[in-house]
């Protein structure tokens, strides 16, 4: 699932067992964000955010997995889990803002560029493959 107003890779299935695998934390499969901060980041934002924040309500600092600067203010980060706005939580807690949030990973499954807003299509079978690895 997403946010209502994050866009990007969703996956739909009747197949709770599936669903469940590529969802739950426990199965770490890894999930990449695009997202395009309000300010500028810094190298130390981005430290930041791989080696902890702490979240409001949250006993234990949440990092990312991974993050990687794509402009001065759109970085992609992996995170394993989703908890509750968990990204725009962390953005805040490094004192920014999510202007714009879009999935484009999930597992190995990249969202094709050629599929617009709101376009869907069906997994082939190596798709399935991609997204449990």
């Amino acid at each position: 699932r997403l946010d209502e107003d994050t866009t990007g890779l969703i996956l739909l299935s009747d197949d709770g067992q599936f669903i469940h695998k590529v969802s739950s934390p426990k199965h770490h499969v890894p999930k990449v964000y695009e997202v395009t901060c309000k300010h500028a980041l810094s190298a130390a934002d981005l430290e930041h955010l791989l080696a902890g924040v702490k979240l409001i309500d949250e006993e234990e600092t949440i990092a990312a997995l991974a993050v990687t600067s794509i402009s001065a203010t759109v970085l992609h980060m992996t995170l394993a889990e989703g908890k509750y706005h968990q990204v725009k939580r962390m953005i805040a807690a490094i004192g920014n803002r999510v202007e714009a949030l879009k999935r484009i990973k999930i597992g190995q499954l990249v969202l094709p560029e050629t599929l617009a807003a709101g376009q869907w299509r069906w997994l082939s079978a190596e798709d399935l493959i991609a997204v449990q690895s």
